[in-house]
């Protein structure tokens, strides 16, 4: 406790304002929450005041070593747009209510429904750092009578700290692919039952028919002419999803210029022109499947370009797992299984609170149902 109180914290409302050595130690090696990755949603203007996020970061400082020891990536929200923990149902029945549900306070990195720590703490930070990263953001929210406090992708033990604190945990669902030490992709489809391989083994041979030359980038090898590609494949995809998309032309600059260690692009190649292409990053231990966009529907190349060879990377270089983005049970039946998500939320009303937490009771029910019902039913090979 004594050591709590040597922690002085204090807001910032520009990742600029911190440096990237500091952010860097407490935050690992997830891609996305490297300072780079989070500095360019802020200098492209994809993640401002303007577009409804408001960064508020909190640092917190040992006072006796004037080192930072912890961080947490904040944003003031006007809106619910993309988070992909969806609580549109909720806002429009607390200003029902006659409450005003925004602005509220939001701990995630936008536009990313990756797991990952939202309480960065350094490795020397003294005992109970996360839990005062937490307590901080829970006291902005008084100060600043923001409705709620909404941390989404957290990890397992991130949500237990939550839960302890009052907050309520919400479980969803994400569909990752698991390397179980396969030497090549053969071995990964031995597991599989033989329908399933079967059908696997037909969706890249047919991907491929049509004269499709797929290339894997990494590194200096993506060039500004991929970039440009890539980004007509975004454009076309989030203006489909979204209506218009979240992120510009600066941001991939951006990141191309300083995290192109972290990235792996796979680009499809027809008739003499890039017409798709899958956008993905790297940790030292999992692959992210991000962005897929195309210009020109060829059958199975988007289960090609997306899944089979984000798993043959992931096998090549040894890494873990395969995270191929949210929704989407078509997944399964490729070898990536159920794996829940978590957030939690901080609501100040207390009886709104409680209408949340009885709605959140009803919907883990529900999720654990789904999942076990889909375990169930993955490719694999019956043990």
């Amino acid at each position: 406790m004594h050591e709590e109180l040597a922690l002085k914290a204090e807001v910032l409302t520009a990742i600029s304002d911190i440096t990237a050595l500091d952010w860097d130690t407490c935050s690992g090696s997830n891609p996305f929450l490297k300072h780079a990755f989070l500095l360019a949603l802020e200098q492209s203007g994809s993640a401002t005041s303007e577009t409804g996020w408001h960064p508020l970061h909190i640092k917190l400082t040992n006072t006796k070593t004037g080192q930072a020891v912890g961080f947490m990536p904040l944003y003031v929200k006007s809106h619910s747009y993309g988070e992909y923990v969806f609580d549109h149902a909720w806002a429009n029945a607390f200003e029902n209510a006659g409450g005003q549900y925004y602005p509220k306070l939001q701990s995630c990195v936008p536009f990313t429904p990756v797991t990952g720590s939202r309480l960065l703490v350094a490795p020397n930070a003294p005992p109970g750092t996360a839990r005062m990263l937490l307590q901080s953001a829970k006291t902005l929210v008084n100060q600043q009578q923001f409705s709620s406090l909404h941390i989404t992708f957290a990890t397992q033990g991130e949500a237990e700290i939550a839960r302890e604190q009052g907050l309520l945990i919400r479980a969803d669902q994400q569909f990752h692919w698991q390397n179980d030490n396969y030497e090549c992709f053969d071995d990964f489809l031995e597991q599989l039952s033989s329908r399933k391989r079967k059908q696997i083994k037909k969706e890249r041979r047919v991907a491929l028919e049509s004269g499709v030359n797929i290339q894997t980038l990494e590194g200096t090898d993506i060039q500004l002419h991929h970039w440009d590609a890539f980004f007509a494949f975004y454009l076309d995809t989030s203006t489909k999803k979204w209506g218009q998309p979240y992120l510009n032309r600066q941001f991939f600059n951006l990141i191309g210029s300083s995290m192109s260690q972290d990235i792996v692009m796979v680009m499809c190649e027809h008739k003499g022109r890039f017409v798709a292409g899958a956008l993905n990053f790297k940790s030292d231990k999992t692959l992210y499947g991000r962005y897929w966009g195309c210009l020109e529907e060829l059958p199975c190349l988007h289960f090609e370009a997306c899944y089979y060879q984000a798993i043959d990377y992931a096998i090549k270089n040894k890494l873990k797992t395969v995270e191929a983005g949210a929704q989407g049970p078509h997944k399964l039946a490729r070898g990536y299984v159920p794996t829940l998500t978590y957030s939690a939320h901080w609501i100040e009303n207390p009886g709104f609170r409680n209408a949340i937490a009885q709605f959140l009771e009803h919907e883990r029910q529900n999720v654990d149902a789904e999942i076990e019902y889909l375990s169930e039913r993955t490719p694999f090979k019956t043990q």
